[in-house]
């Protein structure tokens, strides 16, 4: 189709061609940008920890009073709880993924504590059955020997402690040693004294999963095991045990294990649903970016509809002509696509040019990475087809039009 026409007709009718020109750029603009982070929180929710979360529970104390011993109630709780039905596993830790709390330490190659730490690293202090109990997939060398555990409470109290093992995960291992194998290397946190990494895990997130901070995604953990006061219980259900059931009989089991000693439950939950919490803002953010762009997309669309339905109005004449002379509906119903078509494309290359403005605009403002080019062909795409959708029912009028109804209509 000869497209000089069209642009002999938009040449008459600028600011309305104008209009709906810079609508459809400025919804092109928003919608390419909104998408985007659209995706990267919806890859966040969806981001594997490999923790079997689905089998998980978590469950803190806290006592009235002071406890100057805490270990033997500590060893008293482990071994009620292997007793609780439905209880396959459990452990201590002094942190979790999705938890309120985060410990994080920076981490020396040197013993020269006046050297600057390598990298700063997730600190977990864990008890015996930790990876088993999480369900992390030991990738080389050995979960860590009952020699090596110490207690949480005995170290605080020492000028000089001396932990002898660490596993860390592959990120931290890739990070300190690229291309080399970690076990047995050394590390300096407790002490003047090394800790030599004994085993890699694939996987062992931050209590903080999807941040983009690196230091986040370096993670550790220690043979040390807290006391009930200063740790978590994670307890890992049997497969076909009721979580919540199990959950409930655990505290009541710890709560009835401490004659004499008061003591109350702090947190208790599954860890599917302090996921389901953890991402409630993500889901949130989802949510109103969608209903931006649906909103924009229905704004633009009624706007290419009253558009295109003034447009036949006022190109009576013209179309009945065109009839006249043997154009048929199929010729009329693509003049005024084509024209659509124009009109999207010309929005859409100045929507791009805003678009990446606005991308800029996010990273310096909220160090937000930088648009991928990818989404800019998808908001094209979808801006097109919308045009197309749009414009369809007022061109299938024009093109339903007789020519003699049309010639006096004009």
């Amino acid at each position: 189709m000869d497209i000089l026409p069209i642009l002999s007709t938009l040449k008459r009718h600028k600011t309305a061609a104008g209009l709906i020109v810079l609508q459809i750029a400025l919804t092109c603009a928003i919608v390419c940008n909104a998408l985007f982070l659209i995706f990267q929180r919806v890859e966040r929710i969806t981001a594997e920890t490999g923790v079997a979360e689905s089998a998980l529970t978590t469950l803190s104390l806290s006592s009235m009073a002071r406890v100057d011993n805490p270990e033997p109630q500590t060893q008293a709780d482990l071994a009620a709880l292997r007793q609780v039905p439905g209880v396959d596993s459990v452990t201590l830790t002094n942190q979790f993924p999705y938890g309120r709390s985060s410990s994080n330490t920076g981490v020396r190659l040197s013993a020269d504590a006046s050297q600057p730490s390598r990298v700063v690293a997730g600190q977990y202090t864990v008890g015996p059955g930790f990876i088993r109990t999480l369900g992390l997939q030991l990738l080389e060398g050995r979960d860590f020997e009952a020699n090596e555990f110490v207690s949480g409470p005995s170290l605080d109290n020492n000028p000089d402690p001396r932990v002898p093992a660490v596993i860390v995960n592959r990120t931290l291992a890739e990070r300190l040693w690229p291309g080399e194998s970690a076990v047995g290397k050394a590390i300096y946190v407790y002490g003047n004294e090394p800790q030599r990494v004994v085993g890699v895990v694939k996987d062992l997130p931050s209590p903080n999963p999807g941040s983009q901070d690196e230091n986040a995604l370096n993670t550790m953990m220690f043979p040390v095991q807290p006391s009930f006061r200063s740790g978590n219980f994670m307890i890992r259900v049997a497969p076909g045990a009721d979580r919540a059931a199990v959950l409930k009989a655990a505290g009541d089991k710890l709560l009835a294990n401490s004659p004499g000693l008061r003591r109350v439950i702090r947190d208790q939950d599954t860890v599917e649903t302090l996921r389901s919490k953890y991402y409630r803002q993500d889901r949130s953010m989802i949510q109103l970016l969608a209903g931006v762009c649906v909103g924009l997309l229905v704004v633009t669309a009624f706007g290419i509809v009253g558009l295109a339905s003034f447009w036949v109005q006022q190109r009576t004449r013209m179309i009945g002509t065109r009839r006249a002379l043997g154009a048929t509906r199929g010729q009329i119903l693509r003049y005024f696509q084509t024209e659509n078509l124009l009109l999207s494309t010309a929005g859409i290359v100045l929507g791009m040019i805003g678009a990446y403005g606005i991308s800029l605009l996010l990273m310096r403002s909220y160090e937000l990475p930088r648009l991928p080019l990818v989404y800019l062909p998808l908001g094209a795409v979808v801006l097109w087809a919308l045009g197309q959708i749009a414009v369809f029912a007022p061109a299938r009028r024009a093109a339903a039009l007789p020519p003699v109804a049309a010639l006096r209509g004009g």
